[in-house]
C-alpha cells in the first residue's frame, strides 16, 4: 500500500526517530511504513492520520494491484 507517511513527515521537519517516538513504536517500523514493506494495523494507521490531523485516505492510497 503506498502512503504519504515519509512525504508529511518531512515536511514537519521531523526525523523518523522523532516521529517514531511520538508514536511509542521504533524507527525501524517507521521505515518499514514509508516503504510500503509494513502496512500499519487499524489503531497505529488512525494514531498517524490524527498526528498529521489528515484522515486515513489522504494518508494511504490503497489500491487492488498494489497487493
Amino acid at each position: 500500500m503506498k502512503n504519504r507517511v515519509e512525504q508529511l513527515r518531512k515536511e514537519m521537519g521531523l526525523s523518523q526517530e522523532e516521529f517514531a517516538r511520538a508514536l511509542r513504536v521504533s524507527r525501524q517500523t517507521v521505515s518499514s511504513i514509508e516503504n510500503g514493506k509494513y502496512n500499519p494495523s487499524l489503531e497505529l494507521a488512525f494514531q498517524i492520520a490524527d498526528f498529521f490531523q489528515k484522515t486515513i485516505e489522504e494518508l494511504f492510497l490503497w489500491k487492488e494491484n498494489d497487493q
